[in-house]
């Protein structure tokens, strides 16, 4: 079992489901970052379907209610070089994993677990400590 964590980021697959989440499975003081907020504002405009966007329109409205988002700084910036020569070396490119590498770099940079429902789009990359949650 892994020891609680008392802050932790949350990657944009946890922000969706926290209304079907245990506390216990989340850190005690869980942080987004300004990247989760800008996937999640991108969410109710790709979608078709009314309903699915009103879903994800209130989603975006609760997170942007609920957390003040780490920025995505210069800090973020060099540890996001570091994240995308590590994907590349791993044979995996950052271009199909855009929002997830960003947000390993925002982690890395203010030296926090990621938590996340999807894990294996964290794998590979060094330093970064992953907390699997399941919805």
């Amino acid at each position: 079992m892994t020891p609680p964590t008392h802050i932790g980021l949350l990657d944009t697959s946890v922000v969706i489901s926290l209304g079907h989440l245990s506390e216990s499975d989340l850190p005690t003081y869980p942080v987004i970052s300004a990247v989760t907020l800008a996937e999640l504002s991108a969410g109710p405009l790709v979608t078709s379907n009314g309903q699915e966007r009103q879903r994800r329109q209130l989603v975006l409205q609760m997170t942007e209610s609920s957390f003040d988002p780490l920025p995505f700084d210069d800090a973020c910036a060099r540890r996001f070089g570091e994240v995308a020569a590590a994907l590349r070396a791993s044979g995996r490119t950052t271009r199909a994993r855009a929002f997830d590498a960003l947000i390993a770099a925002t982690a890395l940079a203010h030296d926090l677990p990621v938590f996340t429902a999807n894990p294996d789009d964290f794998s590979g990359i060094p330093g970064l400590e992953i907390r699997e949650v399941i919805s």
